[in-house]
C-alpha cells in the first residue's frame, strides 16, 4: 500500500511521518529526489538524494521517477525503482510528498491512501516556520503564499487531519493504516492470491 502524507510547509509532516516509521515495522519510507541544495543537518540518501537540476531532467527524460514535481522553484520526484522494490518485499510505502506528488501519486496508483495534515491556523503555521530557523523573511512569506494554495487542495484528499496536538495526530495517522490495511480488496486471502 502507498501512503502519502502532504501538509503545508512546517505542518508537521516529518514528525509525523517519522514516528510512524519508528513503530511500524511493516512501513517504509520512499526518500525523494530534489534538485535543491541541503540544509543544515540533512543527509543525502536519508533526508533526500540531492541531485543537480540537469541530473533530474535526465531522469525525467528516462522515464525513472514514479511521480515528480517543481515545488518552490525546484524539483522533487519520486523513484518508480525505489517503489518497486519496497512493494515487491511486501512492504507498505509512506511518502512525504507536497500536494502536486500526491495527486500524482493517485493518478498513478488510485489504491494510495492520500492524508493531508492541516495547521490548526495560518498563524501557528507562521510561527512553526521561524520557530525552525531553517529559512530567511523571503521564504518564510513564499512558503505562507504557497500553503493558502495547497490548503485548498486538502479536500481531494481521502482524509484531513488537524495537527493542533502531534499525540493525537500520530494516533489518528495510525488508525488510518490499520483500517487501510483490513480493507477487504487489500486482502489477498478475499481475493484468491
Amino acid at each position: 500500500m502507498l501512503i502519502v502524507v502532504s501538509s503545508p510547509s512546517g505542518g508537521g509532516k516529518s514528525t509525523v511521518i517519522g514516528n510512524i516509521l519508528k513503530n511500524d515495522p511493516e512501513m517504509e519510507y520512499s526518500v525523494s529526489v530534489t534538485s535543491r541544495s541541503p540544509r543544515a543537518g540533512e543527509i543525502n540518501g536519508e533526508s533526500y538524494t540531492f541531485v543537480s537540476t540537469e541530473e533530474f531532467q535526465k531522469w525525467i527524460k528516462e522515464d525513472r521517477f514514479y511521480e515528480w514535481a517543481r515545488v518552490h522553484n525546484h524539483l522533487y520526484g519520486t523513484r518508480k525503482d525505489v517503489i518497486g522494490e519496497k512493494l515487491a518485499r511486501g512492504k507498505d510505502v509512506i511518502m512525504d510528498l507536497d500536494f502536486q506528488g500526491g495527486l500524482n501519486v493517485k493518478r498513478q496508483s488510485p489504491d494510495a491512501v492520500l492524508v493531508f495534515l492541516l495547521p490548526p491556523s495560518l498563524e501557528v503555521l507562521e510561527k512553526r516556520l521561524r520557530t525552525r530557523q531553517t529559512d530567511g523573511e523571503d521564504e518564510i512569506q513564499a512558503r505562507l503564499k504557497n500553503a493558502r494554495e495547497e490548503i485548498g487542495y486538502a479536500t481531494r484528499y481521502d482524509y484531513v487531519l488537524i495537527n493542533d496536538d502531534l499525540e493525537k495526530t500520530i494516533e489518528e495517522l495510525k488508525g488510518i493504516i490499520r483500517s487501510e490495511r483490513s480493507r477487504a480488496q487489500r486482502l489477498d486471502i478475499l481475493s484468491g492470491e
